[in-house]
């Protein structure tokens, strides 16, 4: 049974004033925000930016706000969150140093997690274990060029976990925070063995990200469709038709 949401925190009410960009502080990239993000990983440099029009809508007052969402609003951002901030920079850091200057792969996986991030807050889930495989997901894609000649996910899920668990053992993450991720980065492409919650989560990031570049000529229905099909989470799926559906109707009108 799916969980009504008020006027207030559904997306299709949303106008497009509530989806912005704001420049990061350290490198200048313009950083896209919703409305109600408390913060967001600089798709670029990687860092930290807080949402300066952060508006939480009636989820600021309402005492129902954690039935609607799924979480309270305010206790995630009075959460202390220096200890998990910190784990995240140390995995950036070491994303960066396995992609040395692939911008590009760089950039993909700080836009998953940002995504995850959000899916996070309203599905649940171990933070540790979605954090860490957001930012590792694709680390074994040099290594798959270099062993095979290809960067097909298949060899990716074969490369990615030894590279992944390296990095983690030498960060400190216990052994099944270990197992969960790299089984996560094992699985990111095929699904065939792993459906926790933390595995739907950074599956659902993902797609929020590859969807227009894996389906740039999919009209209107047929992205609703596959939205349907691809997302394995309730936050997923409504921000992927906030993204890609409701987003289309002024230019396809």
């Amino acid at each position: 049974m799916s969980r009504t949401i008020c006027p207030g925190q559904d997306t299709m009410f949303w106008t497009p004033g509530d989806v912005y960009e704001i420049p990061c502080a350290n490198c200048g990239e313009l950083v896209e925000f919703f409305k109600d993000d408390a913060k967001r990983r600089c798709h670029r440099c990687g860092q930290l930016l807080r949402n300066p029009k952060l508006n939480l809508g009636c989820a600021q007052w309402c005492e129902h706000a954690k039935e609607c969402l799924g979480y309270d609003p305010k206790e995630k951002m009075a959460q202390a969150d220096t200890a998990e901030e910190a784990l995240v920079d140390r995995l950036i850091a070491n994303m960066k140093t396995v992609f040395g200057s692939d911008q590009r792969r760089i950039s993909h996986a700080l836009s998953v997690l940002n995504w995850a991030r959000r899916i996070l807050a309203a599905e649940g889930g171990d933070p540790r274990v979605v954090l860490a495989a957001a930012v590792l997901h694709d680390v074994g894609i040099h290594a798959a060029e270099k062993k095979h000649g290809s960067s097909a996910g298949r060899f990716q899920e074969l490369e990615g976990p030894p590279i992944a668990e390296s990095i983690m053992v030498q960060l400190g993450l216990d052994r099944a925070t270990i197992d969960h991720v790299t089984k996560i980065i094992a699985n990111h492409h095929s699904a065939r063995e792993i459906d926790t919650t933390e595995f739907r989560i950074v599956w659902d990031a993902d797609w929020l990200v590859n969807l227009p570049e894996e389906f740039p000529e999919k009209d209107r229905d047929s992205l609703a469709k596959l939205i349907g099909k691809l997302f394995k989470t309730r936050t997923g799926r409504d921000l992927a038709e906030a993204l890609y559906i409701n987003n289309t109707k002024g230019q396809e009108e």
